[in-house]
């Protein structure tokens, strides 16, 4: 016997419902969601820029972070060194990484005076700049790194991030800053992965979700505009 269609009962999940995507791309539709900065409440958070980090990707980036930290010394802005802390052991990341690597990764910042733990080519003004350590792959994680205690107490707002490695402690930073409610420019040429492959894929997601990415050349625009 055969049965109508329009009779017979659907036994099936009902169709669910998909949110719209919003029709205008990230940024409201502008090209940059921060178009001016103001030095004076305004930091470049340099990650990990240590020789445990040593290829012709970081490397290159040096030059570029120089001028950065430069330029917003003069602007008056604040200029943040973030170094891989020690910390202590955790079970976790030995069973993840395994032993030897876990304990290489552990100890990469190096040991002695921060300041010499950094690239040599770094001009450091240990009277006006934060030197800190981190224990998480973020800065911004809590209770892992003084640095956003330090930049709540000086009214900071924007975070110019730069330096190593994109995908993962500037991703990590970058996620966190912007969640703790901080303008996030993160350095398109002052950040470096292991291939450009790995670089450009996370400046794209940072871009579409946590913050404006430019040029140095841009960055150091917006900072000479603000003074």
């Amino acid at each position: 016997m055969s049965c109508d269609s329009s009779t017979t009962s659907d036994h099936r999940s009902p169709t669910t419902t998909r949110p719209t995507r919003p029709a205008r791309p990230a940024h409201a539709g502008r090209r940059h969601a921060y178009p001016r900065l103001d030095p004076a409440r305004t930091a470049l958070v340099v990650i990990d820029m240590v020789p445990f980090s040593d290829g012709p990707y970081e490397r290159g980036v040096i030059p570029r972070i120089e001028a950065l930290a430069g330029a917003l010394r003069q602007a008056g802005g604040l200029v943040a060194w973030v170094l891989p802390g020690s910390g202590g052991r955790r079970a976790v990341r030995e069973e993840f990484y395994g032993p030897e690597i876990a304990e290489l990764f552990r100890t990469s910042g190096g040991s002695g005076p921060l300041a010499r733990r950094l690239w040599p080519q770094f001009t450091v003004d240990e009277d006006r700049d934060l030197l800190v350590e981190k224990t998480a792959v973020s800065t911004f994680f809590p209770g892992c790194c003084p640095l956003p205690g330090l930049l709540a107490e000086r009214l900071i707002d924007t975070v110019v991030v730069c330096g190593v490695v994109t995908d993962v402690c500037v991703a990590g930073s970058t996620r966190d800053a912007f969640t703790l409610g901080s303008r996030v420019i993160v350095v398109a040429d002052g950040t470096a992965a292991g291939s450009d492959e790995v670089h450009n894929a996370a400046l794209r997601t940072l871009y579409r979700s946590f913050g404006d990415v430019r040029p140095t050349t841009e960055v150091l625009e917006l900072i000479r505009a603000g003074r």
